[in-house]
């Protein structure tokens, strides 16, 4: 059992730290080179952290993992261009770190620099026209590395089906069933594709992870691609795991920010395309953005990419793709998305069915093909990921931002005061150059 329950902390995507009351190390004190995790030849036991007993993704040492996660788990790769890769101009503006904004809920002023380490920052990137303004790395991350995108893999995946919508390839009123008649017995069997991308479907599924009894534990010990217990009876993959959920409620009423949408869309991809979503992320964006480094997924025991948050990959690769999104879909020479498309994003999804979910800090916003949109008065819409990884789109300010970071919580509800707020105010900074 304990094999399973570790594997969840890399799979999840809303895992809360139980460390209310305790004192947490700040990001200096914290710093996994200054901690010497995993350095020597053997490292000693007190510096190695192992997937195993699950310590690689507790804090601190999470802030090590985060830029390792291949010495950890089986991945497949998403492998980069082979030529044509693109070259960023670069103009730092020193100004940017001085930037003041207030964070939510507080009466004291703070500088953007001062926020990088509030939020334990473990590479920060900001566009502005194009060009790199900002880039700054800490902790374990390089300029060369990648680091774990957390639940901005489920933009990715978001991405991709809008796209095959877009192309016809997918029918955004049809159902699961369509597609993959093996979801038949399962909710999403009669949730439409456009309910499943903008997770307003009714499921049966809770990632209550102090709940033993929630379902996401049943989830993780599918994906676990460990070898299994004798007494384990249940099922062996992401998508045996998919054709058992039951429905609960009505599909279409209410936005549920659930993984497992994420995964039956990624099923349902590579069913109707012939191709896993690491094959096809790497030919339709990655290559074609001209990326340099190869990015990869995490894989359960079937080699299933997890879709919904398993993905690791550079920052500046990131930024490329944030920057093609914000120019519509147009990067590197090449309309790699189509323009209907990102409209169609930007415009955003249903904000009652928004509204009726627990997101009560985010009001206004909606979720559209697996992006969260601000609505704010710039247009700015995000990739999110537990432990605060973001990209950020500002369209009205022209600008990019990428961030990778290793928070010891997971909600971005702890992180979003002093996040949000900044990202804005670097924004309005930006509109005035």
């Amino acid at each position: 059992m304990r094999t399973m329950r570790f594997f969840l902390l890399i799979m999840s995507v809303v895992l809360p730290q139980h460390i209310s009351g305790q004192k947490i190390l700040d990001s200096n004190q914290s710093d996994p080179n200054a901690m010497e995790w995993m350095q020597g030849f053997p490292p000693s036991e007190e510096r190695t952290v192992s997937a195993i007993d699950g310590s690689f993704f507790q804090f601190p040492a999470l802030r090590y993992s985060v830029c390792h996660m291949r010495q950890f788990m089986p991945t497949t790769e998403v492998k980069a261009s082979t030529d044509r890769h693109y070259k960023f101009k670069v103009k730092l503006d020193s100004n940017i770190d001085r930037v003041t904004f207030l964070p939510t809920n507080s009466s004291d002023m703070m500088t953007f620099k001062e926020a990088l380490g509030v939020n334990y920052t473990d590479g920060l990137l900001i566009l502005h026209k194009g060009k790199i303004v900002y880039e700054k790395y800490f902790g374990a991350l390089q300029p060369d590395g990648v680091h774990a995108a957390m639940s901005v893999s489920k933009t990715f995946t978001g991405t991709l089906g809008g796209l095959l919508v877009e192309e016809g390839l997918l029918d955004e009123n049809k159902t699961g069933v369509d597609y993959v008649p093996e979801l038949k017995d399962s909710a999403f069997g009669d949730a439409t594709i456009r309910q499943i991308l903008d997770m307003i479907t009714g499921l049966k599924y809770s990632e209550d992870y102090s709940d033993p009894k929630a379902e996401i534990w049943a989830f993780s010990a599918a994906g676990n691609p460990f070898p299994k217990p004798s007494s384990y009876n249940g099922p062996n993959n992401y998508y045996d795991y998919l054709k058992t959920v039951e429905k609960d409620g009505n599909h279409g009423e209410a936005f549920g920010y659930k993984t497992i949408n994420t995964d039956v869309m990624g099923w349902i991809i590579s069913r109707v395309t012939g191709k896993s979503i690491p094959e096809l992320l790497s030919e339709r964006i990655w290559k074609p953005l001209g990326t340099h480094h190869d990015g990869y997924f995490q894989v359960d025991g079937a080699g299933i990419a997890f879709a919904g948050g398993g993905f690791s990959a550079n920052m500046r690769d990131m930024a490329m793709f944030g920057e093609m999104v914000r120019n519509m879909g147009k990067f590197n020479k090449k309309q790699i998305l189509p323009e209907a498309l990102i409209r169609d994003i930007m415009k955003g999804g249903d904000k009652e069915a928004f509204s009726q979910s627990a997101y009560g800090s985010l009001k206004g916003w909606s979720y559209r093909d697996m992006w969260w949109i601000t609505h704010n008065e710039h247009g700015a819409f995000a990739a999110r990921g537990v432990h605060g990884q973001t990209i950020y789109i500002d369209p009205k300010a022209e600008m990019v931002l990428v961030r990778f970071s290793s928070h010891p919580e997971a909600k971005n509800a702890k992180i979003d005061p002093t996040s949000l707020p900044a990202y804005h105010a670097v924004a309005n900074y930006l509109l005035n150059k």
